[in-house]
């Protein structure tokens, strides 16, 4: 894979540290030895891993002429908070389309990304119901400020396309460079499986560099076989893009389901009990959301023995804990 002839920003101007945490391996019983890929303190406001899909996304934004970034999430987005503040530093204007996918959670007053949202001057916020026709809405948005004579580009939600999960693949070049420079071998990597972007840029480059390290999505929404499927077809067209030999075997795509919940960002016992116990042994936050939930999943597995003991397991922390203070009742509850 030779990813330099892709455009980028250059937003990810070092490597995120691959950190050891003792204290929280030895409270899930000391059998399994756990290790965080911290890609939460990436550069962007607050921080999270859409920065690595942006660097690429913005940059072929730039490259067709675009003045205007128009994106979407849901209504506590991390990837609407980084998309905006990458469009501030680029001096573009950046327009949020948010779906509320869950009635009634939406509020202009609200904290965490909302708040930063409007701190940081967002051009317009529209709100959809759950269930709408995301790219469709931004598209009628692109159409009426092309109509005021903006230039606009989409970035699809999550950046999840294969121009972004590049982003991920050169994150699985960086993290197989900095295991080997550590002398650590990891035996599996576990990362929090969404808009699916973040999931199929690891795995794609896992397999493309023949590392053999197994990695493991943990679904924030959908069902296993639904995310399963939509994870290996943009690892697929992303492996093409990307020019991985081969493409991408439908058995290197694994996810698990049971941590969802009741529903998207709707808050889970495990969730809480995931996001405390390793705010309180490491000081390292966790989001609600996705990477709250994507450990409580990690978590679970050790606890019911998945990895075999001994193992070194690498999980990914996406960021997002801006989204933390806009859930203050659940975790003071």
């Amino acid at each position: 894979m030779n990813l330099a002839q892709f455009p980028r920003r250059g937003y990810v101007k070092e490597a995120t540290p691959i950190e050891a945490v003792p204290a929280f391996s030895k409270a899930l019983g000391g059998k399994v030895n756990i290790f965080i890929k911290r890609d939460d303190l990436l550069p962007g406001c607050a921080g999270g891993n859409k920065t690595r899909k942006l660097d690429f996304c913005i940059a072929d934004a730039l490259d067709k002429g675009a003045d205007t970034i128009i994106t979407c999430g849901a209504v506590q987005s991390n990837h609407c908070r980084l998309t905006l503040s990458w469009a501030v530093k680029e001096g573009l204007d950046c327009h949020l389309v948010l779906e509320e996918r869950v009635k009634g959670t939406y509020s202009p007053e609200a904290s965490g990304n909302n708040f930063l949202f409007q701190l940081m001057g967002v051009k317009s916020i529209t709100v959809v119901p759950g269930g709408s026709d995301m790219m469709g809405e931004m598209e009628k948005l692109a159409a009426t400020l092309a109509g005021q004579g903006k230039k606009p580009y989409i970035v699809p939600g999550g950046a999840s396309n294969t121009i972004g999960a590049t982003g991920y693949v050169s994150c699985a070049q960086e993290t197989l460079e900095q295991l080997f420079a550590m002398g650590l071998n990891i035996d599996h990597m576990v990362v929090p499986s969404g808009s699916a972007g973040t999931h199929a840029g690891v795995v794609t480059g896992m397999v493309g560099c023949n590392s053999g390290i197994p990695v493991s999505g943990i679904n924030v929404s959908r069902t296993k076989d639904v995310q399963e499927e939509i994870v290996h077809k943009l690892a697929e067209e992303t492996a093409e893009r990307v020019g991985v030999k081969g493409g991408i075997p439908r058995e290197a795509v694994e996810c698990f389901d049971s941590y969802v919940g009741p529903g998207y960002s709707l808050p889970t016992e495990s969730m809480v009990e995931a996001v405390k116990l390793l705010a309180s042994t490491e000081g390292i936050l966790l989001d609600p959301v996705y990477s709250g939930k994507a450990m409580a999943g990690l978590v679970d597995l050790v606890r019911k023995g998945h990895f075999a003991e001994g193992s070194n397991v690498l999980f990914l922390h996406t960021g997002g804990s801006p989204a933390l203070y806009a859930y203050l009742d659940t975790f003071r509850g």
